[in-house]
This record gives structure tokens, sequence and C-alpha cells, in this order.
């Protein structure tokens, strides 16, 4: 575990430089209770797959009383954290997913079994980031991994779910990208009214739950109050 500072307001934990899920664990539940001290100088903790970054305000303390409050922590031991598990809803295929055939066909499946792999993993939510709400799933079965797309599209809907290399994804909010689109789920990834904004949080387990389109449109309607046909 190395201690470093990261500019004059931060502090970065890292605990390697490999991904795995008790690393991770760790990770939230520093992430957690440091939160929950309520240290009026932390401005935001920012988990990610084998780091913390704890960001501080500098007028208020020093690098050196961050780290040691850090330290204090892991001396005195940290309640292990679990995360929420989230069900997700997915059209598979068609307009929703237009890149499940090719998906399949370069994995040497069939469209029933990219649905049946990609579904069956209880995912995890390793860290945010890219989008607001975009959560990083660590889980994904390695025989349905597919390359980038080779020029990302200029539009993917909220909700899209993608496979990109040995990871899968859900794009919150419209955007460009590149993600091989394999389905499209109805619920809303990120809300500035809510509170938090996002559905997903680091820590989280989430589970795909292949559903058909006119289930998809009754919950599309339900979650967004639109119509979406």
């Amino acid at each position: 575990m190395k201690f470093k500072p990261l500019g004059d307001s931060a502090l970065l934990v890292s605990f390697g430089e490999v991904i795995y899920e008790e690393v991770n664990d760790r990770i939230h539940s520093l992430a957690k209770a440091i939160e929950k001290a309520g240290f009026e100088w932390l401005m935001e903790v920012v988990p990610a797959y084998s780091s913390l970054l704890v960001v501080y305000d500098p007028i208020k303390t020093s690098y050196t009383q961050v780290e040691d409050a850090v330290k204090s922590f892991l001396d005195a031991g940290i309640e292990s954290f679990e995360g929420r598990l989230v069900e997700v809803p997915v059209v598979y295929g068609g307009k929703y997913g237009p890149d499940i055939e090719f998906v399949a066909e370069h994995n040497g499946l069939t469209v029933d079994d990219i649905i049946e792999i990609h579904s069956r993993p209880v995912y995890r939510v390793y860290f945010l980031g890219f989008l607001p709400g975009f959560a990083y799933l660590g889980g994904m079965d390695e025989r349905i991994a597919t390359p980038r797309l080779e020029r990302p599209r200029i539009k993917v809907p909220a909700g899209s779910v993608g496979i990109a290399g040995k990871q899968t994804g859900i794009y919150p909010l419209e955007s460009p990208g590149g993600w091989r689109l394999i389905g499209r789920t109805p619920l809303r990834l990120f809300d500035p009214s809510k509170e938090p904004p996002t559905l997903l949080r680091p820590g989280d387990r989430v589970r795909f739950v292949p559903v058909d389109e006119d289930e998809f449109r009754e919950l599309y309607e339900r979650e967004w109050g639109e119509r979406n046909d």
C-alpha cells in the first residue's frame, strides 16, 4: 500500500496494480469509513479499481494530517462493505442491440448464447467514470469478449448495454461511443434531480434480466414518463 499527494488538495492511496474483488472491497470499505467520520476538511472520496482518491480542503487541513487520518482507519480495521444487488432489465438484440449478431459471430456463438452468457453472472461495480453514472462492471465471461468499433458511433442512446474487450457497461446518457451494443435497459441510470443522481454506485452488484420488447416499452414509459417506439 502506498500513499502519495496528488496536487495540493488530494491524497492517493494505492493498493497495488491488480484488479481483485477483495482489493476493491477494501477500497470501498475505507471510502465508507472516511465518509462516515464526517471530517470537515473532506470534499470527496473517489474509489477506483485498486486505489482511492481522498480530496480535501487544504485551507482546513494538511496532507500529513489527512494521511495520518487514513492510516488510522487501516490500523484500527474497517468494517467489510457489501453493496446492493440491482437487477437491470434488458431487451437484447434488434434495434436495441444492433451489434449482438457481430458479437455472436466473432465468438463463434449464437445470439441466444450471447444473451444467456451475458445475463448469467452477477457483475460488480468497480467504480464510476467516463460519463456521470457510467459503471465499470467486472465479471463478464471472456467467451463473449469483443473488440470496440473501429469508428465510434456519434450517438448512442441512454440505457444502451455494450461490450468493449473484456468489459460490459451501460451508457447512462446519450453520447458518442465505441462499445458494441447488444441491448438496452429502460432504467434511468442518471437523474440529476435525485440524490444520489446515479442509480448504480461503486461496490454494487448488478444482474441483467432479459425482457421482451413489450416489457421494455412498459418499463420505459413508467421510468421516463414518455413512450419509446
